[in-house]
């Protein structure tokens, strides 16, 4: 447990000080409240003896609470604000971490799991600090310092308090481990529920369409019910802890007042002392009460850190060179020698040596089959995929010598998957740099097709999209991401299946505008449709990760291979649908 927590310095040392301060203040309110019985004890033993002086002991007493109640106070807030400035830059530290993270990372943590992580156990972390720092310091001082006062004023009955102490300890201990096995279960447990919920909201429409909510319903019952399971077995554990502690407690004051009250009896004490002495003892027996809520925090804390530092300890698959020896500024010209990549745990490679040289301002379509290693050859070009050394160069100068910054700013690649954030559309159009004029803002989306279903929103550009843009339809979406793309104006542009989702007419638009835009420009396009495939200068296809055909649209027309086939049935299913528009399909 405290291996783990030990880890946390690195964070809460940057706050020692208030730390610091926080428990020194803690020491002198237990003083305060420590000198409160011995100003009783002078009171009542003056009233006991005659002495109807107590000015001094009054004086004393309210001295003390108001002393007790400032140091309290000052001291809560120093570690309160110390608890809250770890939180904050440990939930910032565990971001960043995340954002240099690539997809090996995701592939094996969900999302939903991540945000447990970033909230739950950054927040159980917080609540250790802020409250259970100062129930250890309370139970520390608050048993030094009430110890140390029963000796003074009784050693006989100090001595009755030691017995139960191994006993205590040794449950304590044992009760600890289980409970740090009970907390691990519970937050895995939690991160399941955060897996399930988001992955279910974000396919809430493929859902509804196949009409299986109350399959959901009964899956989410299941995690849920686990989740409850484990929550039960670790508060059982500490329910019990929470009783037994008491109970233990209230032993020893039973045992105290009365062999107190029998010395009183024989006067070997004062009625002042002995009822000093049973307000120390309560200081003392103080931890035994809230022993199991420490116990607690201290468990699922450490449970917490284990889980954040799992992540912090994994290093980003794809890193910068420490020293860049690339130019700052990419021309576009492209070079990949004998390039072959094979995803872990894959029993062949996806690219089984790619030679592909691509001239700077030159246009490329990529076409091949589902699964031929067309999106991954593309991610090794802006590395979101770790690109092997010495196989893929810009202007000359390999890759992995480009910071990742710096490359994926000048080679802009818009993915397949249309990803919006639900903001308003001008944020997401200029994600990249809000500060761009709104001019151009309207030209890349005339450019990409846009234009026209702006301008019918109502409020235009400031309309939000919905979470991953949800109110806009499939083509809508393509094209928002086409424009943010286009309106980089960066030397390379990497159009993955941009197309899919648009009609034609839409397309041979698009088509015309980045004709017009990207003169002098690299862009590579991946596409499925011929009618796209034909307007670059010339097409790559890959097939089962080599290059099986390149050249223009008409060579590869006269080749008679794979694109002169998918070019006829694409014809040929063409001439068919215009045919069934003009009713002769029906």
């Amino acid at each position: 447990m405290f291996r783990s927590l030990a880890r946390l310095n690195q964070f809460v040392g940057r706050y020692s000080g208030r730390l610091v301060v926080g428990v020194t203040l803690f020491l002198v309110a237990r003083l305060f409240e420590a000198s409160i019985p011995i100003f009783l004890k002078i009171g009542i033993d003056s009233v006991d003896t005659g002495n109807a002086d107590l000015l001094l002991p009054v004086i004393g007493i309210i001295g003390a609470v108001i002393g007790r109640f400032f140091t309290v106070s000052w001291a809560r807030i120093a570690v309160r604000r110390a608890a809250f400035l770890v939180a904050y830059d440990i939930r910032r530290d565990f971001y960043d971490h995340l954002q240099a993270m690539g997809a090996k990372f995701f592939g094996q943590f969900s999302i939903g799991d991540m945000m447990t992580r970033a909230v739950a156990d950054i927040s159980l972390i917080q609540r250790l600090i802020s409250h259970g720092t100062i129930l250890a310091v309370i139970m520390v001082f608050a048993t030094i310092v009430g110890f140390a006062f029963m000796l003074y004023l009784s050693p006989l009955l100090t001595l009755l308090i030691l017995p139960p102490l191994p006993f205590v300890f040794l449950y304590t201990w044992r009760a600890a481990r289980e409970m740090g096995v009970a907390s691990r279960a519970v937050q895995d447990r939690l991160s399941d529920i955060g897996s399930h919920v988001q992955e279910n909201l974000s396919g809430i429409r493929t859902i509804q369409a196949m009409v299986q909510e109350d399959n959901e319903v009964e899956r989410f019952s299941a995690t849920n019910q686990a989740y409850a399971d484990a929550f039960y077995r670790h508060s059982r554990i500490n329910s019990l802890m929470s009783a037994v502690m008491p109970t233990m407690a209230a032993i020893c004051s039973i045992v105290i007042l009365g062999v107190g009250g029998w010395l009183v009896l024989e006067g070997d004490i004062t009625i002042g002392d002995f009822t000093a002495f049973f307000f120390y003892v309560n200081m003392v027996v103080q931890p035994f009460r809230v022993a199991g809520m420490v116990v607690n925090m201290f468990q699922r804390a450490a449970v917490a850190s284990n889980r954040l530092f799992d992540v912090f300890d994994r290093k980003p698959e794809i890193t910068d060179d420490p020293e860049p020896t690339a130019p700052t500024h990419i021309r576009g010209e492209i070079q990949i020698r004998d390039l072959h990549f094979t995803y872990d745990g894959a029993n062949r490679p996806t690219l089984n040596g790619i030679n592909l040289e691509i001239e700077r301002g030159e246009s490329i379509s990529i076409m091949g089959r589902v699964g031929c290693g067309k999106t991954t050859l593309l991610k090794q070009l802006v590395r979101i995929l770790d690109t092997p050394a010495g196989t893929v160069f810009i202007d000359g100068h390999d890759v992995r010598d480009y910071p990742l910054a710096q490359l994926r700013a000048q080679v802009a690649m818009v993915p397949q998957d249309p990803f919006l954030f639900g903001e308003p559309l001008r944020d997401n159009l200029t994600y990249d740099d809000p500060t761009r004029r709104l001019d151009r803002i309207w030209m890349a989306a005339e450019s990409a097709d846009l234009k026209d279903t702006i301008e019918s929103m109502p409020e235009q550009m400031e309309t939000v999209v919905g979470e991953r843009g949800v109110t806009l339809s499939g083509g809508q979406k393509q094209r928002a991401t086409l424009a943010r793309g286009l309106i980089r104006h960066a030397p390379v542009l990497i159009l993955d299946d941009c197309f899919s989702a648009v009609d034609t007419e839409t397309e041979e638009h698009i088509l015309a505008e980045l004709e017009r835009l990207r003169s002098g420009q690299t862009t590579i396009i991946v596409s499925h449709r011929v009618s796209t495939a034909r307007h670059s200068d010339r097409i790559v296809i890959l097939d089962e990760g080599v290059i099986s055909e390149i050249g223009s649209h008409d060579e590869l027309l006269e080749a008679g291979g794979f694109y002169a086939e998918l070019e006829r049935i694409q014809r040929e299913g063409a001439d068919q649908s215009d045919y069934a528009q003009a009713g002769g399909g029906s």
